[in-house]
């Protein structure tokens, strides 16, 4: 007969302050729980018709917002499984720069289905496994669903066309105004090869007042402030970029000058602007009429700038002056001096316009219609395009913002791969048919992981449908659009938010497209996700560094 060893009650494995969670119960189903509330979190932001999240950052910053990624990149998550995700979409967004909620809510969805066949007692790996095939399949046959893709010489309607969804699911209501803006500023700095195109060269300003209706495309560069001098606009000029300090130069060591009498005192200062305005001097000459100062401009300086007649702009962000050194074709120079042929830029425009009520100075190209303006003359397109966004408040300007950097990422997206599937739900529940077949043929038990995973594909349709209509109407849509994606040619039915009929339409029709990589990659980023969590089985957290916590004051202590 064996013997009874007793065992020791408190066995310290980690040092004091340790937590430790194992098992089904404990870590796996908690893990499950907390993804999901994150993806509950931003489920009712997805789509045209998803609603706003009204953010505060601990810094005290006021977002209003759909965008899953500000919404995740403003709310620290600290939940160890959570975290998984936001990684996911974080992926995502510098990725694809679009899809960030749908990485989120797919992930979610993944381990809500997991946590049923858990709880029934299958084994964490069987899941993973038949998730996998399910993810490969998906993504095999999401290549065969591509219905069109955007012609080879891009076009404005072509373009403005493959971004309206886009941008529909953050502005619903202006996305016509705001895809036109986005196309035809990609086209404006569009390289001859699409494929360089450079997201960075679309820029957003934002200005108070007026309405959306009133933004407009710049060709080159718009500053929100005034030039510092008298000269305000200025046509066919030269320009010259500086980092230092338009100023006289300071010594690097302190020095003491003796003065004997008032003539010495009267030559002292006038040496020093004689030399500042021999510099200057010389600048005209070399036919100078722009400068562009990466910091301070000096009082003196200023008066001789002026009485040559040379306009200057103080532009302080180290980025904007590299753009626009870009843009003007010029080399920033760190010293005070006439620039060299070769160093100095060209500019079509300079001049300073009033928007609302901001003075704005802008940078541009002749476009038809400027006086001078030659249709014969080939001249290079400019490197930079501006979007100047108008709206009643600063709140909805960042969320335009938003919603154009969205367009020219998917603008990228769509250059690298210009293959493009039905939107509006469509594919997600037609991929969802195709997997749900191919796991019934599968022996094993991967195939409950593999049909699981494809009915969670359908949530893509059912939120788009209960955001717009309602929980009710949103289960009803869903089965209709089962019926519909049975029968031949089927794929292409989706989601009608405005339900003119009977809550679905044609995808093809309405012209309502996805991109095929941004879809692609968020099924990987989101099974990756799921499988990761789902692969976790205990949870060991140590003790958070730094020492007790400073009790805080109620009000403040020291109003006596």
């Amino acid at each position: 007969m064996s013997l009874k060893v007793p065992k020791a009650q408190n066995l310290q494995l980690f040092k004091e302050g340790y937590k430790h969670l194992q098992g089904l119960e404990d870590a796996v189903l908690r893990n499950i729980q907390a993804v999901s509330e994150l993806s509950d979190l931003v489920r009712t932001s997805f789509g045209p018709n998803g609603r706003n999240k009204l953010v505060i950052n601990h810094l005290g910053k006021l977002f209003v917002t759909s965008d899953a990624a500000t919404i995740i990149r403003e709310v620290e998550v600290v939940h160890p499984a959570a975290k998984l995700l936001v990684m996911a979409s974080q992926a995502q967004e510098s990725e694809m720069g679009d899809a960030t909620n749908a990485v989120i809510i797919l992930a979610g969805e993944f381990l809500k289905k997991a946590e049923h066949l858990l709880i029934m007692g299958l084994h964490p790996s069987e899941i993973i496994k038949g998730y996998e095939l399910a993810s490969a399949k998906a993504l095999e046959e999401l290549e065969k669903l591509s219905k069109s893709e955007l012609p080879s010489p891009l076009t404005h309607t072509a373009l403005a066309t493959a971004l309206k969804p886009a941008i529909a699911s953050k502005q619903y209501g202006s996305e016509d105004t705001l895809a036109n803006l986005v196309a035809e500023a990609a086209l404006v700095v569009m390289p001859p090869n699409p494929k360089n195109f450079n997201v960075d060269n679309v820029r957003v300003v934002k200005i108070m007042g007026g309405s959306l209706a009133s933004s407009k495309v710049v060709r080159g560069m718009v500053f929100g402030r005034e030039p510092e001098g008298n000269i305000k606009k200025v046509r066919k000029a030269k320009v010259a970029v500086y980092t230092c300090a338009i100023d006289n130069a300071q010594t690097e060591t302190k020095g003491t000058v003796l003065i004997k009498n008032a003539d010495e005192m009267l030559n002292f200062t006038s040496g020093e602007e004689k030399h500042l305005e021999k510099i200057f001097q010389e600048i005209a000459d070399s036919g100078v009429k722009v400068i562009i100062a990466g910091s301070t401009v000096g009082d003196l300086a200023l008066h001789y700038l002026n009485r040559f007649n040379i306009a200057v702009l103080k532009v302080l962000s180290k980025f904007d002056l590299r753009r626009l050194c870009r843009v003007v074709n010029a080399t920033p120079l760190a010293r005070l001096g006439a620039p060299t042929p070769e160093e100095a830029g060209m500019v079509d425009v300079f001049e300073t316009v009033e928007v609302g009520g901001d003075r704005v100075t802008v940078l541009r190209q002749l476009v038809p219609g400027d006086e001078g303006f030659d249709p014969t003359d080939k001249g290079e397109k400019t490197r930079t395009a501006t979007i100047v966004l108008r709206g009643a408040t600063q709140n909805h300007l960042d969320d335009l913002e938003r919603a154009v950097d969205d367009g020219v990422n998917v603008i990228k997206a769509l250059l690298k791969d210009p293959r493009l599937v039905p939107g509006a739900g469509a594919t997600e529940l037609e991929l969802a048919k195709r997997v749900d077949t191919y796991g019934s043929g599968l022996k094993g038990l991967s195939q409950h992981g593999v049909r699981r995973w494809a009915t969670a594909l359908e949530v893509v349709p059912r939120t788009l449908a209960e955001n717009a209509l309602g929980g009710a109407e949103g289960n009803e849509i869903v089965s209709r659009l089962w019926a519909k994606h049975e029968s031949a040619g089927g794929e292409v039915w989706g989601v009608d938010i405005e339900e003119e009929s009977d809550g679905t339409l044609n995808t093809v029709e309405h012209k309502i497209f996805d991109s095929l990589a941004a879809k692609t990659w968020a099924i990987k980023l989101a099974t990756e996700a799921a499988t990761s969590v789902l692969s976790v089985d205990s949870i060991i957290m140590s003790k958070p560094a730094g020492g007790p916590k400073i009790p805080q004051q109620a009000g403040n202590w020291d109003e006596d």
